[in-house]
């Protein structure tokens, strides 16, 4: 693994936090109850040690013993470890896109920003609001989503109570009404951008890209020269609106699952 993948992994990592991590020998075994593959799946990031085959055969009796399939975050630089996977009887699901634009290159001033508690002086029809906190963004993105499980949200609400990284969580408002959300976590110089959500009645009317922007400019403020994503390769629309800011692909990644 290069270093610059190994970089955007762990940002990833800490912006998008597990509630409980157990290492072992360069492999990160990460669980939350079953919410997100992200969060709970086998990072493969660092050099091992031990046989493979020991490895996999560990990381399985840990996930059985949660009441968890086993699930591997296997990058592009790891195709002869995916392979070996493939051999074992898992399959590849959700390859996604690591896509990367320098911040002042994707930035622009589309909608007016604002923190929580400042006045509103008069932006227009969209406007980003923001806070350091996510406790008043959640119910939005909850609602954007569709989300009404309680174990997921609580889950989700303790993944983002653990981020030690810096992060603002955005709402746009479009003509007075809250229409989408997303968030940054900013570490080392670059911002990831992710829980990017539009709600459902509003799509396909640019506002995706008025977030993005105001989110991309937010991450400047915050000190970040890159911004980077992650976005399913299925996910036609979202490709198209990351390619039109700037963004570019930098590696794939995907999990494996048994089949």
């Amino acid at each position: 693994m290069t270093e610059k993948v190994r970089l955007l992994e762990e940002i990833g990592a800490n912006g998008h936090v597990a509630l409980n991590v157990l290492q072992y020998d360069g492999w990160l075994l990460r669980f939350s109850n079953g919410y997100t593959s992200r969060a709970n799946s086998v990072c493969v990031l660092y050099s091992s040690t031990k046989p493979v085959e020991e490895k996999i055969a560990y990381c399985e009796k840990c996930y059985a013993g949660q009441g968890l399939p086993t699930i591997f975050k296997v990058t592009d630089q790891d195709q002869e470890f995916s392979d070996l996977l493939l051999k074992r009887g898992y399959e590849v699901v959700t390859p996604t896109d690591v896509m990367e634009t320098a911040a002042w290159d994707a930035a622009g001033e589309s909608v007016c920003l604002e923190n929580v508690g400042q006045a509103n002086g008069g932006c227009g029809e969209a406007r980003c609001v923001f806070s350091s906190e996510p406790s008043k963004w959640l119910p939005y993105y909850f609602a954007f989503e569709n989300l009404t499980d309680e174990t997921k949200k609580n889950t989700f609400q303790k993944m983002l109570s653990k981020v030690m990284i810096d992060a603002a969580y955005g709402i746009l408002y479009f003509e007075g009404e809250p229409v989408a959300c997303a968030s940054i976590a900013v570490e080392r110089g670059y911002a990831l951008l992710h829980n990017v959500i539009v709600t459902s009645a509003m799509r396909g009317k640019g506002l995706g890209e008025k977030l993005c922007r105001a989110m991309i400019s937010k991450a400047k403020e915050m000190g970040a020269e890159h911004v980077f994503l992650q976005v399913v390769q299925s996910n036609q629309v979202a490709m198209n609106l990351y390619q039109k800011l700037g963004f570019q692909k930098k590696y794939t990644y995907w999990y494996m699952k048994k089949a």
